[in-house]
């Protein structure tokens, strides 16, 4: 689940010319003893973002479909636009919190009947519930949207945090996908472009709570439902675009061999150095 969304990014239909070689590199080794090692570690928590990015032929990353496409956009945007819509038309705080669920339901049993899997299916039905069940039990329609600086502010800490110890998040989830592992550590340069491009994350993170907070404590849920719409899922995925941009290989000379990524070496996330 991104920062300040109820739906995650979910696997859309690949195409000819997309490939999915976080899944594949992640996929790969599972069979192995399991690494207790800070790499081994790292690989792990990583894993579940990195499947559900997309990356293409040319190497590079596929925004669209790393959030789903527009299924993904609609799942993440309509719920809350509806609950907004029909909050400030009918100041009925039960009607919004009804639609705002329904729609999230719709989308639902949507997934489940092309059979997508369970987690895909409940991750974003359960961020919308816990949003209305707050809203519900303080009466209050603004605070539907209160678990999102919670996330917000858990999300910016954890990048922040691992900035400081020099893991940055980005390098960890580019470096599966880019089938580079941790051997980017041992690079002073990729590890500056790595925290760099995390600190362009953080910086949404935190322009979204310098934002919405105050329109939050002024009770502007019109200007608050539309500032979270407008900074929600595009915004992140651009930031995660510019840090891709900012990050590749070729920048400084590194860039792989054609046919050398993670689909076509299968052993290439197994085998990096895990210091």
């Amino acid at each position: 689940m991104t920062p300040d969304q109820h739906a995650s990014p979910q696997d859309p239909p690949e195409s000819s010319g997309e490939k999915d070689s976080s899944a594949e590199s992640a996929s790969q080794g599972s069979s192995a003893p399991a690494d207790q090692s800070p790499a081994g570690t790292a690989r792990h928590m990583t894993a579940a973002a990195a499947s559900s990015m997309r990356t293409r032929d040319d190497g590079t990353l596929d925004v669209m479909g790393s959030i789903g496409g527009v299924r993904g956009l609609l799942e993440a945007s309509l719920p809350a636009a509806g609950f907004l819509v029909a909050f400030v038309l009918t100041e009925d705080l039960t009607l919004a919190i009804i639609l705002a669920v329904a729609l999230s339901v719709v989308f639902t049993v949507i997934r489940l009947v092309q059979r997508g899997t369970l987690v895909q299916a409940l991750s974003g039905l359960v961020g919308v519930v816990l949003c209305a069940v707050v809203a519900y039990r303080t009466g209050e329609a603004r605070d539907f949207y209160v678990l999102g600086f919670v996330t917000n502010a858990a999300y910016l800490a954890a990048f922040i945090i691992s900035i400081a110890v020099r893991w940055p998040f980005l390098g960890l989830l580019f470096g599966l996908l880019r089938g580079e592992g941790l051997s980017w550590r041992r690079d002073t340069v990729r590890r500056r472009r790595y925290a760099m491009a995390t600190w362009l994350v953080s910086a949404v993170l935190l322009a979204r709570l310098l934002v919405q907070m105050p329109l939050y404590f002024a009770d502007d849920l019109a200007g608050l439902g539309i500032a979270r719409l407008v900074m929600g899922l595009p915004l992140y995925a651009l930031a995660l675009w510019w840090g891709w941009m900012l990050t590749r290989p070729a920048a400084e000379g590194h860039e792989a061999p054609a046919g050398t990524g993670p689909a076509a070496r299968p052993d290439s996330s197994a085998g990096q150095d895990s210091s």
